[in-house]
């Protein structure tokens, strides 16, 4: 049988304010073969491959069998070929691409022909929030939203070209059921006002180009503050500032750190290294260039 390629982004959401909401695609990627096989037969390779299972509880199969039996319908099994790239539970939305790469494979090989934004429909609904698998899908920078119907809104704006994104990945795990337990359940009235005018801020300076509006469009009443206590030196990470360095923020629910800087200085992401060499974690600076396109599939690809 011939195989069918698939490469998705990794991926950044909240992006300070914009919790549950914002998500920025990145140029480190989940790539995968597949092809129709006798029984189901799978193999990782890669970043953190000993954290991807090869067994029927793979969270990529999982998804495209989930996908299978809401449109009543049976999936043959698969071999496929994973090479990982995402570090696995850093916030850099690697479940998010796993699910995504499932609801594709479950759309090419039922034949079910969607379109990117069906896709990205069926994805949020089985992730529960539009942020992250929207990146995946459309690329770039993306504002989403599930409207009173339930279904996925989404507008995808260019990151400028003078603008650069880095990341900062400590030698630490923080898993999202852990980072999301620590978040309240609600929120007093000058902290939703706090948000949403930052976020409006931050959408508004990427759309424009403007400097000027950053670091303060980064800052967050929402989330940050609650994991603070999860992330080592997270605080004093927030408040860096340095020429070139537009503002950080955690990536996800973390421990990952999203630095946005201006192009040519780059240099600016070890200040987020050493802040976690001081409170004793090792970290690696990725520069990963914004995705400008979600997932890429491709049809007769080689072995």
């Amino acid at each position: 049988m011939p195989w069918t390629s698939l490469r998705v982004p990794a991926s950044s959401a909240n992006l300070g304010p914009g919790f549950d909401a914002l998500g920025l695609a990145l140029g480190i990627y989940l790539e995968c073969r597949f092809r129709e096989s006798a029984e189901l037969s799978i193999h990782a390779e890669g970043r953190d491959a000993e954290a991807i299972s090869t067994r029927e509880d793979n969270l990529i199969w999982q998804t495209a069998l989930a996908v299978a039996r809401d449109m009543r319908m049976t999936i043959p099994p698969i071999e496929l070929r994973i090479r990982n790239e995402i570090p696995i539970g850093k916030g850099l939305g690697s479940s998010a691409a796993a699910l995504t790469a499932g609801v594709v494979i479950a759309d090419c090989l039922l034949g079910l022909r969607w379109k990117p934004l069906r896709i990205l429909d069926e994805a949020a609904r089985l992730e529960g929030h539009p942020d992250n698998v929207a990146a995946c899908i459309l690329g770039s920078v993306v504002a989403s939203a599930i409207d009173s119907g339930g279904v996925a809104r989404t507008v995808r704006l260019n990151m400028p070209p003078q603008f650069g994104v880095g990341i900062v990945v400590p030698d630490f795990v923080l898993p999202t059921s852990q980072a999301r337990a620590v978040l309240p359940d609600c929120y007093p009235r000058a902290e939703a006002i706090f948000n949403v005018q930052r976020a409006a801020l931050l959408m508004a300076a990427i759309a424009t180009g403007s400097v000027s509006a950053f670091p303060a469009a980064l800052e967050d009443k929402f989330h940050q503050p609650y994991r603070a206590a999860l992330v080592p030196g997270l605080n004093e990470i927030l408040k860096l500032r340095a020429p070139g360095m537009l503002g950080c923020a955690l990536s996800g629910a973390g421990p990952s750190i999203l630095v946005f800087y201006e192009r040519g200085y780059e240099q600016v992401c070890d200040l987020v290294r050493q802040v976690f060499a001081l409170h004793g974690h090792a970290s690696e600076v990725l520069l990963a260039p914004v995705a400008e396109c979600g997932f890429v599939l491709q049809e007769g690809s080689e072995p």
